[in-house]
């Protein structure tokens, strides 16, 4: 139908999660007929940059472009706290609510034996070999309320149970088989209020 840079371009923006063929093309079709040609020239070089310096933060495997992450290098955290999350755009969400002041494990994933993804395709092993030096006294598991998300949050406190910390999950404020990304910060507050202890 286009040309095939045009097609290209809408084929692009297509591989982006949650971005269909019709926003694919009102994304391409602003950026063409739109934007200054600096712009996308700015905009293009920032998603190299991104992609070549950004990495994993040897402590929490939070995305970073320095190691430790600012939040594992902040002097005033809550180091007794580790917060245990599936995926980076999770720590945004629950930092957007300015109420956790502890630390964040991100795991990359949840298990799913259904796709192949098991305890060794996600950070579970990091996670463990941080609790090594005693100084975590709480793990909260704030993995999604999904059946993936659960299994995961199951697995990971089963785990944990001979290094004697205490473990806890948020409570299901956040609707059940939705993403913690997409939760108000009301809803995140209130779930990260009323975690339980696992049993």
């Amino acid at each position: 139908m286009y040309s095939a840079v045009i097609d290209e371009l809408i084929e692009g923006f297509e591989r982006l999660p949650g971005i269909g063929h019709k926003s694919a093309e009102r994304i391409a079709f602003y950026i063409l007929e739109s934007m200054s040609a600096d712009d996308a020239e700015r905009m293009a070089g920032s998603i190299v940059k991104a992609k070549n310096s950004v990495r994993l933060c040897d402590v929490c495997q939070n995305l970073t472009d320095t190691s430790p992450c600012p939040i594992c290098g902040a002097p005033k955290r809550d180091r007794s706290v580790i917060c245990v999350v599936e995926g980076p755009e999770d720590v945004a969400a629950i930092e957007n609510t300015h109420e956790y002041n502890g630390l964040y494990h991100v795991l990359h994933g949840a298990l799913s034996p259904m796709d192949g993804v098991g305890p060794d395709d996600i950070k579970i092993n990091e996670l463990l070999l941080r609790l090594a030096d005693g100084e975590a006294k709480e793990i909260i598991l704030a993995t999604n309320p999904t059946v993936n998300g659960t299994a995961t949050a199951v697995y990971i406190s089963k785990l944990l149970a001979p290094f004697g910390v205490k473990v806890t999950r948020i409570a299901h404020g956040i609707p059940i088989g939705s993403d913690i990304e997409f939760a108000d910060k009301i809803t995140i507050v209130k779930a990260l209020e009323s975690r339980q202890i696992m049993t």
